[in-house]
């Protein structure tokens, strides 16, 4: 195999390696998207709920345990 071959060939499978990462790295974007909004809603939801129930003290304003 000549030289020029195999460089063609290196720069085929980085070619392909870099195609597939990027692949995966839309995908993980498209999860992280996903779990971000999931997380923000279920934040949301429960601010509402501790704010209808008066009673208790919001996480936010309570002291830590170590305190």
């Amino acid at each position: 195999m000549d030289r020029s071959t195999e460089l063609e060939e290196k720069l085929a499978h980085l070619t392909r390696t870099v195609e597939d990462l990027s692949d995966v790295v839309a995908r993980q974007d498209a999860q992280i998207t996903k779990l971000e909004r999931r997380v923000s809603m279920l934040l949301e939801r429960e601010a509402q709920r501790e704010y209808d129930d008066s009673s208790a003290i919001p996480l936010a304003d309570q002291r830590p345990p170590h305190w």
